[in-house]
């Protein structure tokens, strides 16, 4: 533990010379829209023991105007990262899996999609705030994504504003979209999996058959490049 103290934080000019973060190839992202999708990965989906979560929304830009997200719902495992556009049929496929204790659901910053999510009457459950589990690292306030993945990986995890503030409700994603979507959930997969190996998970975390059925991660984030 005294080592991690010891561990500083990279600061924005040493990781921008860190390796790329390596995401999920577009092949194992999927973008689901239809009750019918939903049905075809039900069960890989619902047998997950851990889930990288993230959601994104169309952003507000004039004063009164009305906030209507979340737009886009984002889940991963360690193989596959599922976006899903939010409609009716899409929440009412979801919201057993977020009730659901017996699955993890990790991620960065998730106060503002907890508050978005009761509005949509999802109860969210066994979801694990990521950016408070960095204090044996002598860091007090929250981390955020991209400071996690350089910290334990030692990679830059890219972040565009452009993207992120970009319109989240069109009906046709953009490419960039889709990978700036995928990797937010993935990512914290990682994350999660390295906080776990390391023993610095929190001791409520909830007590399921989860440590036998994620293995440690072994997988270096980084592009060979």
């Amino acid at each position: 533990m005294d080592q991690l103290q010891h561990t500083t934080l990279p600061n924005k000019e040493d990781i921008q010379h860190f390796p790329l973060f390596q995401s999920l190839p577009a092949e194992q992202i999927m973008v689901i829209d239809r009750k019918e999708q939903c049905q075809a990965i039900a069960t890989e989906l619902m047998q997950a023991a851990l889930l990288g979560f993230d959601s994104e929304s169309k952003p507000t830009f004039q004063k009164g105007e009305v906030a209507t997200g979340p737009h886009l719902i984002q889940l991963a495992t360690h193989e596959r990262a599922y976006l899903f556009q939010v409609n009716t049929e899409i929440l009412a496929f979801l919201k057993p899996i977020f009730a659901n204790r017996d699955q993890i659901k990790v991620g960065f910053g998730l106060k503002n999609d907890a508050h978005l999510f009761r509005k949509k009457g999802i109860e969210l459950n066994s979801v694990i705030e990521l950016s408070k589990c960095f204090k044996a690292f002598g860091l007090d306030n929250p981390v955020g994504l991209k400071n996690a993945m350089a910290l334990l990986f030692r990679v830059n995890f890219p972040k565009s504003k452009s993207v992120s503030t970009s319109n989240w409700s069109r009906k046709q994603l953009l490419p960039q979209q889709v990978a700036y979507a995928a990797a937010d959930a993935y990512a914290p997969v990682l994350v999660f999996e390295e906080l776990l190996r390391l023993g610095l998970l929190p001791k409520d975390i909830p007590n399921t058959s989860l440590k036998l059925r994620i293995r440690p991660n072994k997988i270096n984030p980084a592009s060979d490049a």
